[in-house]
C-alpha cells in the first residue's frame, strides 16, 4: 500500500502560503510585536500599536498576570441621492505576561507614543527571588 500526499494547490505548489490565503483570520494577525527590556531597576515592555490612540488600551493585573488588550471599533457611512454605503471595521488583541514576584505591582506606569507603548515594570531589588529550602 501506498501513501499518496494531498496537495490543495497541484498547479501551483509553493506559490500559495495556505495558512495566510486561504485561512484569512489567522490567530496572530493582529497581535502587535513585543520586545521586553531588562534594566538595573526595572523592565521595560514595548508594544508596537501603531495608528491607536491611547483611549483605545486597557491594561489590567490580576494575580501576577499583566494583560494589555485593545477594542476598536469603525464606522463610515456615505450617503448621496442613489446609494448608501456603509462600512465597518473591528479591530481588537490582548496579550498577557506573566509577572516575576519582584516586580512592584503599586508602582507600574504605561505611557503611549508614536505608535508604541512602553510600560515600566519596576523592580523591587529588596524583594528575594531565591531561596534555599532546608530538608527536613
Amino acid at each position: 500500500m501506498n501513501l499518496i500526499r494531498f496537495n490543495r494547490t497541484p498547479f501551483y505548489p509553493g506559490w500559495i502560503n495556505e495558512n495566510n490565503f486561504l485561512n484569512q483570520n489567522s490567530d496572530n494577525q493582529n497581535i502587535p510585536a513585543v520586545n521586553i527590556r531588562e534594566e538595573e531597576k526595572n523592565f521595560v515592555l514595548e508594544l508596537a500599536a501603531p495608528g491607536l490612540k491611547k483611549e483605545d488600551f486597557k491594561i489590567n493585573i490580576e494575580k501576577n498576570l499583566l494583560t494589555i488588550s485593545s477594542e476598536v471599533k469603525t464606522d463610515n457611512e456615505e450617503k448621496t441621492e442613489n446609494y448608501t454605503r456603509k462600512e465597518f471595521s473591528f479591530n481588537s488583541f490582548s496579550r498577557s505576561f506573566k509577572l516575576s514576584e519582584n516586580i512592584m505591582f503599586d508602582d507600574i506606569s504605561a505611557k503611549y507614543k508614536d505608535g508604541i507603548l512602553k510600560v515600566n515594570l519596576p523592580k523591587n531589588v529588596d524583594a528575594k527571588i531565591s531561596k534555599e529550602i532546608k530538608i527536613a
